[in-house]
């Protein structure tokens, strides 16, 4: 990179301005539901037999792409997004052809994914379980995006794979597959290892996934288990060691992760709210002080990223747990200590903590990220890139980046398609003058009503004056 990077919005953009709040924050915030859990209930409820309905769905591109996709398989959703229910009548574990779909027999079942790493991985594991063609595709950052594990090990299963450079556009047919055995990298996503587990559950012979090495986000897989048997499937999940077990101080030589024959059934199920919106009104209080309480999400979570609080905490905020809540306060002017932390479990949080460490007192460090580059962009070039371009001074490493001190110069934040930019960032605006979000609609993604509730924080806190 030459000189700093422009400040000024690109000429035709579309702008958000993120006033400082100028004040203390005090406000309490319910984010919408995971999108994690809803696409996975989406997909599960999907596969069972007889009918779900799923309370605190999601509505966002994300999970209206899974919906879309689901359909096409054969499933009947019915979403209300007024009052966050779905409805959805399974296949019994059997996706439909393009006889059953009502399509020409000779063209396969489209379906689009749009931007949606989530349904694309999990709905081309689905196609294993149907005859076939199938194609799955999405936009063209999707299509950028490594999809390389999942094709791999359909094709291991007996599964016809046809795709360009291990990524999308890909046609699957040959289905159903009976299960078995299978081995899959697990160190560019987890959303792998999760979609082939949801749909080994209605292979006849189960299915059985050898993870050697790494396994990034881990959390996300237990996630992907806890809601699996919620649906009544059974799992268990184990580390492999070359020398002892890991408990005995052993090094994690792989996973072993074994997920029993019989298929889902129907139920009523309820999610959570999303913890990786969560981390952006806890961040809120963390650089503008006061306390934020986040509702619907809180100690007992099936999701990772709400171990955030916890990094916040060791930077100096005080955090207090309820069974599904979550308050923080944050530090007076000053006290917030930089840190040096592994976020490769909760990696969707890490743009959100460099925003958070232009505010402390030190350099913080973020590492175990290194997989992150190959998300909706390059988050860690892209987060040091729009650091630079506030005038804050930050560093790409190989598996993460290091941000220093500063105070933030006015700066239009370039988004780069990717909604966890856009959110991230708006923190930095809560607390500094001359903010501004370039194409905000990308929070569309996860998070539509994203600017109306960071407003809502606006609208609750009261001045100290």
């Amino acid at each position: 990179m030459s000189g700093r990077p422009d400040p000024a919005a690109p000429p035709g953009a579309s702008v958000h301005d993120v006033p400082p709040l100028g004040h203390r924050v005090d406000a309490v915030v319910r984010p919408p539901g995971s999108k994690s859990i809803t696409n996975r209930a989406l997909m599960i409820a999907a596969l069972a037999s007889g009918t779900s309905t799923l309370h605190g769905v999601l509505e966002s591109d994300d999970t209206a792409a899974m919906a879309e996709c689901i359909a096409a398989l054969g499933a009947d959703v019915s979403l209300d997004p007024a009052s966050g229910l779905a409805t959805v009548q399974g296949v019994n574990g059997r996706t439909a052809g393009p006889d059953a779909s009502g399509t020409d027999a000779s063209s396969p079942v489209e379906l689009p994914a749009r931007l949606s790493g989530t349904t694309a991985r999990f709905v081309l594991a689905a196609c294993a379980l149907g005859p076939g063609p199938y194609v799955v595709d999405g936009l063209e950052p999707l299509r950028a995006r490594p999809m390389g594990g999942s094709i791999t090990a359909l094709r291991q299963l007996g599964a016809t794979v046809v795709a360009t450079d291990g990524g999308l556009p890909a046609e699957v047919s040959g289905g159903p597959v009976r299960g078995g055995a299978v081995t899959i990298s697990g160190d560019a996503s987890s959303q792998f290892v999760s979609g082939l587990a949801m749909a080994g559950a209605c292979m006849p012979d189960g299915l059985t996934l050898t993870v050697p090495g790494d396994l990034v986000s881990l959390p996300y897989v237990t996630m992907t288990m806890a809601v699996m048997e919620a649906f009544g499937a059974s799992s268990a999940m184990e580390a492999i060691s070359d020398d002892m077990p890991p408990s005995d101080g052993g090094d994690v030589g792989g996973w072993s992760l074994r997920v029993a024959p019989g298929g889902y059934r129907a139920r009523r199920f309820d999610i959570e709210s999303d913890a990786s919106a969560a981390s952006y009104f806890l961040a809120a209080a963390a650089v503008c002080g006061g306390t934020v309480r986040v509702e619907g999400v809180g100690r007992d979570s099936l999701q990772g990223d709400i171990r955030f609080a916890s990094v916040l905490e060791s930077m100096g905020a005080i955090v207090r747990w309820g069974s599904d809540w979550v308050e923080l306060t944050g530090p007076d002017s000053g006290g917030l200590r930089g840190v040096t932390v592994d976020m490769g479990e909760i990696s969707d949080t890490a743009p959100t903590m460099a925003a958070v460490a232009i505010f402390a007192d030190g350099p913080t460090e973020v590492t175990g990220v290194g997989f992150i580059r190959h998300k909706e962009t390059d988050r860690i070039a892209a987060v040091v890139t729009e650091l630079h371009r506030m005038g804050i001074a930050a560093t790409e490493t190989p598996d993460g980046f290091i941000v220093q001190p500063g105070t933030p110069s006015p700066s239009a934040v370039r988004t780069y398609d990717d909604h966890r930019m856009a959110m991230a960032f708006s923190v930095v605006g809560l607390a500094a003058d001359g903010i501004q979000i370039v194409d905000p609609e990308c929070v569309n993604k996860t998070y539509p009503g994203f600017f109306r509730d960071l407003d809502g924080l606006r609208r609750q806190s009261r001045s100290d004056g």
